[in-house]
């Protein structure tokens, strides 16, 4: 029964999600790697079903949360200030890419159209920022940098689709320039003021809701209220997402309650996670009916295709990478951008471009009409993936450390500054309201007492910056270790029946706050 496939097919994609979860954190790799091999595996495992996945499920299910969370989440000044890198890699490259790969993969098999061959191009021009960036993070890599990998692979996801659209259009109807011209103007002028309209309802409306489960309920629904009508209408659901996610996000601190971020912030972190993992995971069952007649090739023949359209990808972001300095410089505001971006970063940056669920997500979508070659093209596209996860992603620890880009206390340092700086705000103005006589003097010394603790800790990881010795000791252990002790006690009292469940729930969700972050043991 189609219940029972459904069932069978969530319970394999938790599994999988599971143990993914699991070994990446025993491996200390990027989640995506594991997924993509685990994912891979369960296709070929004969008590599971083969599925076949709608494009437009994947179209309308995935990429509108997967978008607006990157969107949403987005480094606004950062962003600005590398604004040429940024658009150089996600519309220069990207374009590059997607013609470079579509040749190639023409040329090695000319039984596929040239426009399928530009729709193949587009579904795999576009990076996943998650894998490089994750390891950058770890490790203590340039901000900058990040910010970069981030910014590039929000924007080409744009235009990659915009491409694709276009390439998908162009396999039913003839296509010419002007026409061509017409539509891009119409996809991206429409996407970008449709966007515009929804990021700024949706401020308005989510500025009268309180209540965190509405405002998680408003944001769940805008994605879709962005993409479906823009696309609907000719114009580019990804950019209308896109740029709804980044007014919104942008504006965020204004009218969103402190917890109402906290909880949307948990569900999207979640919910992004399981939408990526599934389309690993959907693919992978996806797999077995697609190897077993991969467009009428053999399988030598498809490797081979897959890993000259890998090596071409790669090639094609080292190459421009390295060598659209002098281009960029033309540009207003080129020569200043390119300032701190030597050779170095310009390597790592290179070599960060991995494809994930967004390649993927793209590749699912192409049309059923295109019978055996569909399969071919979204079999090639699983291929790259893999290879560029395996075979890029475990370079790059490599390559930040050989390189000196690892800065592992910078961000320890940043944040203890932030920290001094808000609590002496903090005190000055809890000054001030003793001075109005809107808090009494017992009250006021409470907080006072508290604030100063918190500084006096905060100043003392400041004064050992750069001192010989050992490093402080990691706060958050001793929290958990005294979080945990209250935790116990709790459950002695309500064992004993001193208190009731409602306490002990109420009293857990305050030690939730103090305690968000396990740590087994102090860190080495």
């Amino acid at each position: 029964m189609e219940e029972d496939r459904l069932f069978i097919v969530f319970l394999a994609v938790a599994v999988v999600v599971l143990l993914a979860r699991g070994l990446a954190g025993r491996l200390r790799v990027p989640d995506a790697i594991v997924l993509v091999l685990l994912g891979m595996a369960a296709g070929f495992v004969p008590a599971l079903p083969a599925v076949v996945v709608p494009p437009e499920v994947v179209l309308l299910g995935f990429l509108p949360p997967l978008l607006y969370h990157a969107a949403f989440f987005t480094a606004p000044r950062e962003a600005r200030a590398d604004a040429v890198p940024i658009f150089a890699l996600a519309f220069g490259l990207t374009t590059v890419t997607t013609v470079a790969v579509a040749a190639t993969l023409h040329a090695l098999v000319p039984d596929v159209g040239l426009a399928a061959a530009l729709a193949f191009g587009a579904a795999v021009s576009p990076t996943d920022p998650v894998a490089a960036t994750s390891v950058m993070q770890r490790l203590g890599a340039p901000p900058r940098m990040v910010t970069i990998l981030e910014g590039e692979s929000l924007i080409n996801d744009g235009a990659a689709l915009t491409i694709f659209g276009l390439a998908v259009e162009a396999l039913g109807t003839d296509f010419t320039v002007a026409h061509g011209a017409a539509r891009v103007a119409q996809i991206v002028l429409g996407g970008v003021a449709y966007g515009l309209v929804v990021g700024i309802v949706v401020r308005r409306v989510r500025r009268w809701i309180s209540d965190p489960v509405s405002q998680i309920i408003v944001s769940l629904i805008t994605p879709y209220v962005a993409f479906v009508p823009a696309d609907r209408f000719g114009a580019s659901g990804v950019l209308a997402t896109v740029v709804a996610g980044f007014s919104i996000g942008t504006h965020g601190e204004g009218f969103l309650q402190p917890a109402s971020r906290l909880a949307g912030t948990t569900f999207w972190r979640i919910l992004t996670f399981l939408l990526e993992s599934a389309l690993f995971v959907l693919l992978g069952l996806e797999i077995r009916e697609i190897v077993r007649a991969p467009g009428g090739r053999t399988w030598g023949t498809v490797v081979a295709v897959a890993l000259a359209v890998s090596a071409v990808a790669i090639a094609a972001r080292l190459l421009w990478q390295l060598g659209n300095a002098p281009l960029a410089r033309l540009v207003p505001g080129g020569r200043r951008s390119q300032a701190g971006l030597g050779l170095r970063e310009r390597l790592v940056i290179g070599l960060g471009g991995m494809r994930g669920a967004i390649s993927l997500a793209i590749a699912l979508s192409l049309p059923i009409g295109l019978g055996a070659e569909r399969g071919l093209l979204v079999l090639l596209a699983a291929l790259v993936v893999l290879v560029t996860l395996v075979g890029q992603a475990p370079l790059l620890p490599f390559l930040l450390r050989r390189l000196g880009l690892i800065e592992p206390e910078r961000r320890r340092a940043e944040s203890m500054l932030a920290r001094k700086a808000g609590l002496q705000a903090a005190l000055t103005r809890l000054d001030e309201l003793v001075e109005e006589e809107d808090v009494d003097d017992q009250t006021a010394e409470a907080f006072r007492q508290m604030l100063e603790l918190r500084l006096e800790r905060v100043r003392y990881f400041l004064d050992r910056e750069g001192a010989e010795g050992p490093r402080p000791p990691d706060s958050r252990y001793v929290r958990t270790e005294l979080v945990g002790a209250q935790r116990a006690r709790l459950q002695v009292l309500y064992r004993k029946g001193r208190i009731g469940a409602e306490t002990l729930r109420e009293i857990g969700r305050e030690l939730d706050f103090e305690d968000p972050v396990v740590v087994k043991r102090p860190p080495s």
